[in-house]
């Protein structure tokens, strides 16, 4: 299948699905490829707020700005209106999974796994633990990278 647009989806929408935007955008601009990207929570706990602060730090020293993304919750459009919708973890894919309209087209899918990882590998919510836990979730990201840009170009 060839992609155009992509949203990545964790629960408040201010650490992981930030993140992996951020990361997607970079990677993908790196190897020439223009899709849509976007990220939302499941939840409405952070609406209109900014990324975690750690989130951004952590993204600078990834070489991505997050900065001017604002939280938002997915809304049934978002199931119409992107290809692929990427879970950080079986929570929030359920949750998805719950939500989806009958006559929707995105692919749903967890993060890590499409992009290659073990069947079942989920991306650990940080925001209750200390920055270096971010880092950790911004590696996996990195290493997730280059299948994401793969599967996308069609050649994995």
């Amino acid at each position: 299948m060839a992609y155009s647009s992509i949203l990545f989806v964790c629960m408040g929408n201010i650490c992981r699905s930030p993140l992996a935007e951020g990361m997607a955008r970079a990677a993908l601009e790196a190897a020439g490829l223009d899709l849509r990207l976007d990220s939302a929570g499941t939840h409405d706990y952070h609406i209109g707020r900014a990324p975690d602060p750690r989130a951004r730090a952590i993204a600078r020293e990834a070489g991505c700005d997050i900065d001017g993304l604002r939280a938002r919750q997915v809304d049934d459009e978002d199931f119409h209106r992107f290809d692929l919708i990427l879970a950080a973890d079986a929570a929030n894919l359920a949750l998805l999974q719950q939500r989806r309209p009958r006559d929707a087209c995105a692919e749903l899918a967890l993060l890590l796994p499409w992009c290659g990882a073990a069947p079942g590998t989920e991306l650990p919510d940080p925001y209750y633990g200390e920055i270096d836990d971010f880092r950790h979730v911004t590696g996996l990201l990195r290493d997730a990278m280059p299948r994401l840009v793969q599967r996308v170009q069609g050649r994995a």
